[in-house]
């Protein structure tokens, strides 16, 4: 689970990390990127509680080995894209099969491990996306500067075939199917405050890792002037917050239960100083705004979710980390478009203050939502 969320990572930070190339052969604008992201958003959005309940109730192997198929497939189509439209089918069916990424994870951690260790457990089951999206800087750079952006995603799919053989071999260890007794996959009510709070917190506080994670190349590129090369050496530094954030907030939320109120206060004031970094002088204090607000932002991941399968039994595992990232992957459709608008007039300092603002509305309403239900008995 670890390694497929790592070649999730590098699947999807591909297009984001060659987005000034692509952008300047195709001639899209920042906002038509903007919608390119949204297709892949929204088909993650509804993949990740479909593929969530496919899980829970037919198991890992298949569930998992048909996942990265489709989406090996929807990545290697990137390389026969050329406008608007094929972008955007490519990145909705890659989102789509992708979604299947973090259900698997949280399944695995909650099956295998005890409850005092699960948020470790999830937190390296994750961690893969993170140091997916700081190792694709340093793979795929150099092919795409040898062989061309369409000759990095055609990398992509290789990755993702490797995987489907690796796990052919692993998965045998696994029953071939492992269905939940129906009494056991009751989903959680949609009026349940709780389910709302937690999509709340993830959704919205995490939102400047998709800020960072999809507009860094461009603003480094348009704003700081420095080349895809140099972009690329670069663009592994703010993943590597989000790396040792997963560990760090996974190691806080075992020892937090009862005050994960005080720590999601803390989350939010830490992830205001994400404002400033367009006032940075240098290009090192930007990337090391960048890193911080990643850092941060997986906070916002690790922690929702650790309350959550406290929350709520194991056997809703899936869906919940389905709901997590689904509803997270909603907000950036909606934003991205916006963001690439503000970058096309130049409002920089706009983009960077809206996206500093969400951990607050996410902290917020998740408080207002979950207030009765702060102080929890773990099942």
């Amino acid at each position: 689970m670890w390694l497929v969320s790592l070649i999730s990572y590098i699947d999807r930070n591909t297009l984001a990390l060659l987005s000034p190339a692509i952008l300047a052969e195709t001639g899209l604008s920042a906002e038509q990127y903007g919608y390119i992201i949204s297709a892949f958003s929204v088909a993650y959005m509804i993949g990740n509680p479909v593929w969530g309940v496919m899980l829970d109730r037919f198991g890992l192997r298949a569930g998992m080995f048909s996942a990265v198929s489709f989406w090996t497939l929807a990545s290697a189509a990137h390389a026969f894209a050329g406008g608007l439209w094929s972008f955007a089918s490519a990145r909705a069916l890659l989102g789509f099969g992708e979604g299947a990424t973090f259900p698997g994870g949280l399944r695995t951690a909650t099956q295998t491990l005890p409850k005092g260790l699960q948020s470790r457990g999830i937190a390296v089951a994750y961690s893969g996306g993170s140091l997916g999206a700081i190792v694709t800087p340093l793979l795929v750079t150099p092919i795409a500067l040898r062989y061309g952006w369409r000759g990095a995603f055609i990398f992509t799919g290789a990755v993702g075939i490797l995987w489907l053989a690796i796990w052919t071999l692993v998965s045998r260890r696994l029953p071939r199917h492992e269905p939940e007794p129906k009494a056991k996959t009751e989903f959680p009510k949609m009026n349940d405050r709780r389910l709302w709070g937690f999509m709340c917190a993830y959704a919205l506080g995490a939102q400047p890792l998709g800020f960072v994670l999809y507009g860094a190349a461009i603003y480094l590129s348009k704003v700081r002037g420095l080349s895809q090369a140099d972009v690329g050496a670069l663009l592994w530094i703010p993943p590597l917050g989000w790396e040792i954030g997963y560990f760090f907030w996974g190691w806080v939320a075992d020892r937090a239960r009862g005050q994960f109120a005080k720590v999601f206060l803390s989350l939010t004031i830490l992830s205001l100083p994400l404002i400033a970094v367009p006032e940075a002088p240098t290009v090192g204090l930007v990337m090391a705004g960048f890193f911080f607000a990643m850092f941060v932002g997986s906070g916002f991941i690790i922690l929702p979710v650790a309350h959550a399968t406290q929350v709520f039994p194991p056997s809703q595992s899936g869906f919940i980390a389905g709901a997590g990232a689904g509803s997270w992957s909603a907000v950036v459709a909606l934003v991205m478009p916006v963001f690439g608008r503000l970058f096309d007039l130049g409002r920089y300092d706009l983009a960077f203050l809206l996206a500093a603002v969400f951990p607050i509305a996410g902290y917020l309403g998740w408080r207002t939502l979950t207030v009765s239900h702060l102080k929890f008995k773990v099942r």
